[in-house]
């Protein structure tokens, strides 16, 4: 499976590039998981601390969201791993979800995106700095964001 998802990718020139999303339906889901887990995965590693608690529930997320089984999420993983390493900036992982979800479908995102931040129950100024400039690059106002956090908050039973 990970080396199916490797020859997806490279037939795209090794990135991700959002004008490339229209090219088939199979890989253009593929595509979107990747983005939305690599999305995940830089949210968990921004504090500098990617704990088996986070990396639970981004499997979690991912098959829930995308109905996934546990071999292919953790392929998916590894692969989007690959793929942060490998990446210039956000936007290759960003322009992917503003070309493909919804209005409503990014507000979830970044819902769930508070919800693996809030996993340890604080906020870290480099998560918060993060979650702001993915928002803003999938054209998410900051009172939606805000509207999310305290939200996702409230969900948690956090103050």
């Amino acid at each position: 499976m990970l080396d199916y998802l490797r020859k997806i990718l490279a037939d795209n020139q090794d990135s991700i590039n959002p004008s490339m999303v229209n090219s088939s339906s199979e890989s253009n889901n593929q595509k979107i998981e990747i983005a939305a887990c690599a999305l995940f995965i830089e949210i968990a590693k921004a504090d500098g601390e990617f704990t088996d608690e986070e990396r639970k529930f981004i499997i979690s997320e991912m098959k829930s969201t995308y109905n996934l089984n546990d071999d292919y999420v953790n392929d998916l993983m590894t692969l989007a791993e690959e793929r942060i390493k490998e990446s210039v900036s956000l936007y290759e992982f960003t322009g992917v979800i503003n070309t493909t979800f919804t209005h409503e479908e990014k507000i979830e995102l970044i819902e769930s995106l508070w919800k693996l931040i809030f996993k340890d129950q604080k906020l870290n100024q480099y998560e918060d700095h993060l979650i702001k400039r993915i928002s803003a690059t999938i054209n998410i106002e900051h009172k939606q964001i805000i509207n999310a956090k305290l939200w996702v908050k409230e969900q948690m039973g956090l103050k």
